[in-house]
C-alpha cells in the first residue's frame, strides 16, 4: 500500500492552498503516496476553478467553513488563524491514531495565530505542544545539506545563554536516533560545527568549544553516536557538500545552517521536526502573502515535503502503511 500522507493547507488566504494543489498534480506525487488535505473545501474548489487545476480523485477533510469570495489573499484574519491552527490539530489527531503515516505542512502566519490568541512560536512549539514532546529539534534538509539547530528563533547575542552542554547533548542524540529510524543509516556521521571563527582556534576566539561543545560530544560517544569534534564552520559545509565526509550538521543556531542551506536548496528545502512520535515535514517558506491567489507559487519546497515524508515512511522501522479512517473524506 502506498502511505497515506495528511497535508494541512496552512493559511487559507497564503500560498499554501495553491503549492498544495501544484503538488498533487504532479503524477509522480500520486503515485508515491495518497494524499489527503485537511483544509477548506470552498476555498480549494475556488482555486481549481480559477487556475484550472487538473486534478482528479482530490480527497479533502473539510475542517472550516470559509467564504473564498470575503476572504482577502495576503490578510488574515482571527477567523483564518483558528482555521489553520484546526487543521493542524486534526492531522496530529490522524497521525496518532494510526489513521495516516505522516503530516506535511503547509505555511501558517505567526503573527495572526498569535494575535489570535495562540502562544506559540510556530508549528514546532505547537506540535511539540499537541503532541507532549519535550525534546524536539528542527532540521532543514535538501539532497545535498541537512542541517539540525540547537537553537532556532534567538537574538546572536542570547545564543550563548542556551548552548548547555545537555542541550547540545540532546540535539546529537535526538538527529543519530531520527537517522538511524527514518533515513536508514546504522551509524550516521553526523558533523558539529563550532560557534565561533576556527572553532574557537584552541581558545584563541572564545571557549565555548573547550567548555561545552566538546564535552557534549563526548557523552555522545559514550552511547556510540559518530559524532565529530567542533569543527571551523567556515570550510565544514564544504566538507559536507562537496567531500560527502558526513551525512548531518548540528549548528548552534539559525542562520549558521539555514544561509548554507537556503544558498543550496532555497526552493526544494524541507522543514522536519525531530524528536516527535509521528513524522512531521513542512515547507521552507512562509505565506508568500505578495503572491497569494495568484497562481505564481512556486510548489518546489511542498513536493519536496511529500517526498521525504514519504521516504521517512518506508525506511522507518517496522512501518506499514495504513488508510484513512474514521474520518469524512471528500472526493472531488
Amino acid at each position: 500500500m502506498k502511505p497515506t500522507i495528511a497535508i494541512t493547507m496552512g493559511d487559507p488566504t497564503g500560498v499554501g492552498p495553491e503549492v498544495i494543489l501544484k503538488a498533487i498534480s504532479d503524477k509522480q506525487i500520486r503515485r508515491l503516496c495518497n494524499p489527503v488535505i485537511l483544509g477548506d473545501e470552498a476555498v480549494l474548489e475556488h482555486l481549481i476553478s480559477n487556475f484550472k487545476f487538473q486534478i482528479s480523485n482530490l480527497n479533502i477533510i473539510n475542517l472550516s467553513n470559509l467564504n473564498p469570495n470575503k476572504l482577502k489573499p495576503g490578510k488574515p484574519d482571527k477567523v483564518c488563524a483558528k482555521a489553520m491552527m484546526t487543521y493542524i490539530q486534526e492531522a496530529v489527531c490522524m497521525a496518532m491514531a494510526g489513521d495516516v503515516d505522516a503530516i506535511v505542512t503547509g505555511p501558517i502566519s505567526k503573527e495572526t495565530i498569535n494575535k489570535a490568541g495562540y502562544k506559540f512560536h510556530g508549528h514546532t512549539e505547537f506540535l511539540a505542544h499537541l503532541t507532549k514532546t519535550k525534546n524536539f529539534r528542527m532540521m532543514l534538509a535538501g539532497s545535498s545539506l541537512k542541517v539540525i539547530l540547537v537553537t532556532i528563533h534567538e537574538s546572536i547575542k542570547r545564543v550563548p545563554k542556551f548552548l548547555t552542554r545537555e542541550n547540545i547533548f540532546k540535539t546529537i542524540k535526538i538527529t543519530d536516533d531520527t537517522f538511524k529510524k527514518y533515513f536508514g543509516l546504522k551509524k550516521p556521521r553526523i558533523a558539529v560545527a563550532g560557534l565561533n571563527p576556527h572553532a574557537g582556534e584552541a581558545g584563541l576566539f572564545g571557549d565555548e568549544e573547550g567548555q561545552i561543545i566538546l564535552p557534549a560530544i563526548k557523552k555522545a560517544r559514550k552511547l556510540g553516536i559518530n559524532a565529530s569534534d567542533p569543527l571551523p564552520p567556515d570550510t565544514l559545509f564544504y566538507r559536507v557538500v562537496k567531500n560527502k565526509e558526513f551525512d548531518c550538521v548540528v549548528c548552534m543556531y539559525h542562520d549558521q545552517g539555514l544561509i548554507p542551506l537556503k544558498l543550496l536548496h532555497f526552493e526544494d528545502g524541507v522543514n522536519v521536526t525531530l524528536g516527535l512520535p509521528i513524522i512531521r515535514t513542512s515547507v521552507d517558506h512562509g505565506t508568500a502573502y505578495d503572491i497569494a491567489w495568484k497562481g505564481t507559487a512556486n510548489p518546489s519546497s511542498m513536493i519536496a515535503a511529500i517526498k521525504m515524508a514519504v521516504e521517512m515512511v518506508r525506511k522507518k522501522e517496522g512501518s506499514r502503511q495504513r488508510g484513512v479512517k474514521n474520518v469524512e473524506v471528500l472526493h472531488l
